[in-house]
């Protein structure tokens, strides 16, 4: 394929996969806003730098700037500073994202951008599972759309959160780093490990794996360089903070952190009672990624058969994913929140969809990858219909939907909202499955007779390129 008509169809894949993601802009995110959590504040403080310049939204406030897309009264999180200003406790990156969609088109304007930004999202996905990870462009479309085009990717993709657009910066670096790592490669990547703090503090861990890799990828010559642009850019982004915010992070200018900023992950953390979440991530019965796009339960094996295989770009992927899903983790705050299912996981979900495409090409799993996979589009369908004739909500009701497949799945899903002894039977034999997936990829990815296979007349070249 020349690299014309590959950059064509990567163009028109994506946008496809934008334009079916804002189809969900039409969805309301409660009853009583098109908006809401979040999402108000970091379109308040975009419009806020679009008509003043500044992320102060005390006017916005006062006007009541926030009806168009939040029509019941907006609860505050800003404290009131000495000289009247209210900034909102939220990373500036995506309110500047933002600005001009938000001036220009309002709130449709803004969230339009990020499906757009999903779109993007989405071809650099096949970008890189060709490019970097060798997989062949039949599987590497196929699993990006299965996977894009259900949550909660395609959910977030129209939703006002960082999100999506730390995703973009996440892999975008990843592919950097695997790349040539020239002048262009290390300076899309220092970009990428810069901005992720911006959109989010709880990103920083993840900055931190990827200037690690980084740094031991970069010859000696440029090693001392990169490191010196990040030691600037810390320094940069605490003295920002502390002139934005009066802190180190965004949080020191919110209202409901009065025990202090760092109390964001909680003010009595049980470490034991989050591990849960290690398998509750995965298959709570709500908010559970699996509960909503089933092709997801094939991380236990793909990570077990990744692991075998010990390729550096595995590697390099795994430890991103394993930094971000402990975050989510032992970090957030809660599994359960207002929003919707898989929000701490989405920054990693790209990465772990590279290595699903791998492993699907590879050992030959299309036809699972394609069962699994399209349940999860069959949840967007009915989440997307349902929510646009206002029969559910993206927030607060999603578990309505009258999906049968997921009415009947999440059936034997652990619901660890509501804590019974039949939930922790549940996770019990969750734990099980899970480990046992594990050991068969483990087996699988052991068996040196799988070999790359080609299925289209420029996979060969694709494989010549993957990083060994």
């Amino acid at each position: 394929m020349s690299s014309r008509r590959e950059l064509l169809t990567l163009c028109l894949f994506g946008l496809m996969i934008a334009a079916i993601a804002a189809t969900g802009i039409g969805v309301r995110a409660t009853h009583g806003a098109q908006t809401t959590a979040d999402e108000p504040q970091y379109l308040l403080s975009a419009l806020s730098l679009w008509e003043d310049g500044d992320l102060d939204i005390s006017d916005e406030l006062s006007d009541e700037r926030y009806r168009d897309f939040h029509e019941v009264e907006l609860p505050e999180q800003t404290l009131l500073d000495e000289d009247g200003r209210r900034i909102s406790p939220h990373d500036p990156l995506l309110p500047v994202l933002l600005a001009v969609p938000m001036g220009l088109w309002g709130w449709v304007g803004a969230k339009a951008t990020l499906a757009a930004v999903g779109g993007l999202l989405a071809a650099l996905i096949v970008w890189t599972a060709r490019n970097r990870l060798g997989v062949s462009s039949r599987v590497a479309y196929l699993t990006a759309a299965l996977f894009a085009l259900a949550p909660p990717l395609a959910i977030y993709s129209s939703q006002v959160y960082p999100e999506i657009p730390a995703a973009l910066a996440l892999l975008g670096g990843f592919a950097a780093v695997l790349g040539p790592f020239e002048k262009r490669g290390r300076i899309v990547f220092a970009v990428a490990v810069i901005a992720l703090p911006w959109l989010a503090v709880k990103y920083v861990p993840l900055a931190a794996v990827l200037a690690v890799f980084g740094l031991v990828r970069a010859g000696r010559g440029r090693r001392l360089g990169l490191l010196l642009t990040f030691v600037v850019g810390g320094a940069v982004y605490v003295v920002g903070h502390q002139l934005l915010y009066g802190g180190l992070t965004a949080y020191a200018a919110g209202d409901h952190f009065v025990g202090g900023e760092f109390t964001a992950v909680g003010s009595d953390v049980s470490l034991p009672g989050r591990a849960t979440r290690l398998i509750g991530l995965l298959v709570d019965r709500g908010f559970g990624i699996a509960a909503w796009q089933p092709a997801y339960l094939l991380l236990p094996p793909v990570t077990g058969w990744a692991l075998a295989r010990r390729r550096r770009d595995f590697v390099f992927a795994g430890w991103l994913v394993g930094a971000g899903w402990l975050m989510a983790t032992f970090v957030a705050l809660t599994m359960h929140g207002w929003w919707f299912p898989g929000r701490q996981l989405v920054v990693i979900l790209p990465l772990a969809v590279l290595v699903v495409s791998a492993w699907a090409d590879e050992a030959r799993r299309r036809r699972t990858l394609i069962g699994l996979g399209s349940l999860g589009v069959v949840a967007l369908v009915f989440l997307l219909v349902e929510g646009l004739r206002e029969q559910l909500t993206w927030v607060v009701d999603f578990g309505a939907t009258s999906n049968p497949i997921y009415r009947s799945f999440s059936m034997v899903l652990p619901d660890y909202m509501a804590p019974s002894p039949i939930t922790w039977a549940l996770h019990g034999l969750w734990l099980v499955v899970v480990l046992a997936l594990w050991w068969l990829g483990w087996r699988s990815g052991s068996d040196r007779r799988h070999e790359p296979r080609s299925s289209d007349n420029d996979d060969k070249a694709s494989q010549e390129r993957v990083m060994t």
